[in-house]
């Protein structure tokens, strides 16, 4: 699984590769995920509790204001962002290149979508938004889009900007 997860994310590499890192036969993969398809699923299930965990830990740490929870996230998205090693997001990857629309894939990657769109109308639930479902579509956009930018063009400071449209999305009352 760790050899996956990595693997996956850096490369996008082949059962071979896989196999070869994880030094297992590939009777090995068959056994416990039932092949690649199985093998990718439980990569995106594992891969999504870490983050949403990472998204929960990251609010926690910043106190008890939904606000200040909020923005924290984009603070925690430059530090990814900033590593050498950052890629992109993995579930916006996935949902390109799984062409199958039943791979199992999906349902994760929409699940996770679900659950962090969720977090985020919690906060701003908590925090009194007078649309929260909305604001939360409108910050769900946001840190997809910095995902995106910190891959393409990291240069451009996205987790910064994305911050400061949260800001306004938090300030602004609805007509």
């Amino acid at each position: 699984m760790d050899a996956a997860q990595e693997l996956t994310y850096r490369h996008g590499v082949g059962v071979d590769a896989l196999l070869k890192a994880a030094n297992v036969a590939r009777r090995s993969l068959y056994e416990h995920f039932g092949g690649k398809d199985g093998l990718i699923a439980e990569v995106l299930r594992r891969s999504t509790a870490e983050d949403e965990a990472d998204y929960r830990q990251t609010m926690d740490a910043a106190g008890d204001d939904p606000r200040d929870r909020l923005l924290a996230l984009f603070e925690r998205l430059a530090e990814v962002i900033g590593k050498p090693d950052f890629r992109g997001c993995r579930y916006l990857a996935a949902d390109f290149t799984l062409t199958d629309p039943d791979h199992p894939g999906h349902a994760i990657t929409r699940h996770y979508r679900e659950r962090v769109h969720q977090l985020l109308e919690d906060e701003l639930r908590r925090l009194d938004h007078p649309q929260p479902v909305h604001a939360a579509d409108q910050h769900q956009l946001l840190i997809d889009g910095t995902l995106a930018a910190g891959a393409t063009r990291p240069d451009t400071h996205p987790a910064a900007s994305a911050r400061e449209l949260a800001e306004h999305i938090l300030n602004t009352q609805p007509r």
